[in-house]
């Protein structure tokens, strides 16, 4: 790890990002499977602690939204086929 990245953990995994980073829905996703699940019945859910946004530090992250992330946030992410 260098000055300009930190260490987050993505479904039990450490993953390093930029240390200004504001991660996207679809940004989390692609850092939670190599090759997240694709089709029209499938659906996403994300959840976070320890994020770095000041009045929302643990939540839900839905499409169109960002959190801040710092060190050690945790992101839970889990897919769903909802058939």
């Amino acid at each position: 790890m260098n000055e300009q990245t930190i260490t987050i953990i993505v479904n039990g995994r450490q993953k390093t990002v930029d240390k200004n980073a504001e991660l996207t829905f679809s940004q989390v996703v692609a850092l939670a499977f190599d090759n997240p699940p694709t089709g029209p019945n499938v659906l996403f859910t994300i959840t976070y602690r320890k994020g770095g946004n000041e009045h929302r530090p643990d939540g839900e992250l839905t499409e169109g939204q960002t959190v801040k992330a710092k060190e050690g946030t945790v992101f839970n992410v889990t897919a769903t086929d909802k058939s």
